[in-house]
C-alpha cells in the first residue's frame, strides 16, 4: 500500500483508484465479502495504513442471455453474409464480450475467421457483411460509408434495403431524408449519434408499404452508412420506430437512461445488392420476421 493511501478507508481507496464504480458500489462489494485485507476476507470498512495489502476477488463475469445462433446466407471463402437475430450484439461493448457475433464467428472459424465489416444495432436483425481478407474489408468499409460513391475504378456499389415499423405518422407514399447525423453530448455515454445540423451528410429513402392502426410499415434504402441512421432519420421526420426506447420525434434522445442497445423496436436488414471490385453482382435476402411481413 502506497503512503498516499494511508488514512483512506478501503471503499474510499478503491473508489478513487477505480472510479468506474462509486464508493457506494465498493461498500456493497466489501459487505459481500469480495475484498481481502491483509490476507483475510472482511466485511467492514477500515482505515488503511502503510503496508496494508488489498485483493478484490471479482465475481465471475455474467453476460445477459442473447440468441446465440445465426444463419449463413452466403459464403464464398472470403465474403460471409449472415442473418443476425435481433438481440445479438455484433461487437463487444456494454457488458457483452462472448455473447457477440464476433465471438461466435471466431469460435466457428478459429483459423482466419471472418470479421464484421459494419454493425447492426443489437435490436436490428438481418443481413450483415463479414470478410476474411483485409483487402476485402477495406473496400467494403469504404463502400458502406457512402453507398452511392465508387470506391475503386471497378465502381464498387452496395445497396441495403430494410423493413421496419414506425409509430403512426402522416407520411407521403415515398420520401427522401437527408438530415445530417452527428455525435452530440450525452450525460451517460459522453457522446451519442443524433440528428445534428452540423453533422455528417446522410441520406435514406423510404417507401410506405402499408398504413396500420398503430403505425406504418416501411421499406427503407440507406444511401450512407451512419450509426443508427434509420432510427435517427425516421425519428427526425416525426415517425420514430415503433417501440424505440431511445430516439424520439426530431431525431434526438428522449430518455437519457436508455441505451442504444436497448430492445423494443422492429428493424430488419432485408435485402442486399453488392457489386464487388471485379464487377460481379451479389444479391442476398434475409427472410422477414413475422411481425414485419
Amino acid at each position: 500500500m502506497r503512503d498516499k493511501a494511508s488514512g483512506l478507508s478501503i471503499s474510499g481507496f478503491y473508489s478513487q483508484k477505480y472510479s468506474h464504480s462509486d464508493i457506494t458500489c465498493w461498500r456493497r462489494r466489501l459487505a459481500g465479502g469480495e475484498i481481502e485485507h491483509n490476507g483475510l476476507r472482511i466485511r467492514d470498512d477500515l482505515l488503511l495504513a502503510v503496508g496494508d495489502q488489498l485483493v478484490w476477488h471479482r465475481p465471475p463475469w455474467q453476460e445477459p442471455e442473447v440468441p446465440l445462433q445465426f444463419e449463413v446466407i452466403h459464403d464464398d471463402g472470403d465474403l460471409l453474409i449472415v442473418n443476425k437475430p435481433s438481440g445479438l450484439p455484433v461487437m463487444p461493448a456494454g457488458g457483452f464480450l462472448e455473447h457477440t457475433l464476433l465471438h461466435l464467428l471466431e469460435q466457428d472459424w478459429p483459423v482466419d475467421p471472418p470479421r464484421p465489416v459494419h454493425r447492426l444495432g443489437r435490436g436490428t436483425s438481418g443481413l450483415l457483411i463479414c470478410a476474411r481478407r483485409g483487402r476485402s474489408r477495406a473496400w467494403l468499409s469504404a463502400a458502406l460509408r457512402d453507398h452511392g460513391k465508387a470506391v475503386t475504378a471497378s465502381a464498387v456499389s452496395i445497396e441495403k434495403i430494410y423493413r421496419c415499423r414506425t409509430v403512426k405518422a402522416e407520411l407521403e407514399a415515398e420520401g427522401r431524408i437527408e438530415t445530417p447525423i452527428g455525435a452530440l453530448e450525452h450525460p451517460r455515454l459522453g457522446r451519442l449519434w443524433c440528428a445534428d445540423p452540423e453533422g455528417l451528410p446522410s441520406r435514406s429513402d423510404y417507401r410506405l408499404l402499408r398504413r396500420e392502426a398503430d403505425g406504418n410499415l416501411l421499406e427503407v434504402t440507406i444511401r450512407t452508412g451512419r450509426p443508427h441512421q434509420i432510427r435517427i432519420h425516421l425519428a427526425a421526420i416525426g415517425a420514430p420506430l415503433l417501440g424505440d426506447p431511445l430516439y424520439v420525434r426530431g431525431g434526438r434522445v428522449g430518455n437519457v437512461d436508455a441505451l442504444p442497445g436497448d430492445l423494443g423496436y422492429q428493424l430488419h436488414a432485408h435485402r442486399l445488392r453488392l457489386r464487388d471490385p471485379k464487377g460481379q453482382l451479389l444479391r442476398c435476402e434475409a427472410p422477414l420476421p413475422i411481425a414485419l411481413r
